[in-house]
């Protein structure tokens, strides 16, 4: 049998504070969305912006770093994998949504287009949990990747 992947990567902005609560046992859990946008031009040369809202869970030691250094509109970088979560609403309906449970976030400064001269922007920190896996490098892109390169066969 094969092997299976279920991996996300995102780079959005927050649409809210971080909701972070704490469980019985200790354990931290922070919730929030980020927004991620696409832009391209249609047919008729007009630009259109297509948003998604992506659902954010975080645990233990990356929900701590997100309860003391997210706020809304914040850039993120989040790695993942996407999770189905299955729920009874108010009105007794079945409901089920799409949530990243992220396991790496990397802060990407404050948020699009800002110029409120804080101490954060422009810079970049990374988390993600302790493991005993070999450190990964902290540049989200691979410099195969990165913009400028002409090391491909790709015709865009």
């Amino acid at each position: 049998m094969a092997a299976s992947v279920n991996k996300v990567i995102l780079i959005g902005n927050l649409g809210s504070d971080p909701e972070v609560r704490y469980l019985e046992s200790g354990s931290a859990v922070a919730k929030f969305s980020i927004a991620t946008t696409e832009t391209y031009t249609n047919k008729s040369g007009e630009r259109v912006d297509n948003t998604e809202w992506h659902r954010i869970e975080l645990w233990e030691g990356l929900a701590k770093v997100a309860e003391k250094y997210l706020k809304k509109g914040n850039q993120v970088y989040i790695e993942g994998r996407i999770r189905t979560d299955n729920w009874t609403d108010k009105e007794g309906q079945q409901r089920s949504g799409i949530t990243i449970r992220a396991n790496s976030m990397t802060l990407l400064g404050g948020p699009s287009g800002a110029s409120s001269g804080g101490e954060n922007q422009g810079s970049s920190q990374s988390y993600a949990p302790k493991s005993s896996q070999a450190p990964r490098p902290a540049d989200p892109v691979p410099p195969s990747m990165a913009a400028g390169s002409d090391d491909d066969d790709l015709p865009f």
